[in-house]
C-alpha cells in the first residue's frame, strides 16, 4: 500500500468565511472521489488544524500501489477537483508519498 499525504496553506486575503467555504469544498470534492478511482483505497481530508499548525488542509489517502497513485494524479475526476476546488485557493503544497 502507498500513502499520499498533502498539506496545503490557503492563499492570503481570504476572509474566515471564504476559508471555511474553500475548506469544505476541498473536503467534499476530494472525499467524493472514493469509489470512483481504481486503486484508491481510502481518502480523508482534515480541515480543522490546531492553532500550532502551519497548514490549513491535509489530504490523507491510500492507494493499492505506486502505479495506482500515478494514475490518480492524471485521472480526469481528480484533475477536475484539483483544478476547481484546490489549486485556485492554495498558495503552498507539500507532499509526502511512502510505502506503508
Amino acid at each position: 500500500m502507498v500513502k499520499h499525504i498533502i498539506l496545503w496553506q490557503l492563499k492570503d486575503g481570504l476572509s474566515n468565511e471564504e476559508k471555511e467555504s474553500v475548506k469544505a469544498g476541498i473536503k467534499s470534492g476530494l472525499e467524493g472521489l472514493k469509489g470512483k478511482i481504481d486503486g484508491l483505497i481510502d481518502i480523508k481530508v482534515e480541515t480543522n488544524p490546531l492553532a500550532s499548525s502551519n497548514a490549513d488542509v491535509m489530504l490523507d489517502s491510500s492507494f493499492e500501489s505506486e502505479a495506482a497513485l500515478k494514475a490518480y494524479s492524471t485521472n480526469p475526476e481528480h484533475v477536475k477537483v484539483a483544478d476547481s476546488k484546490v489549486r485556485p485557493y492554495t498558495k503552498t503544497r507539500s507532499c509526502m508519498d511512502y510505502e506503508a
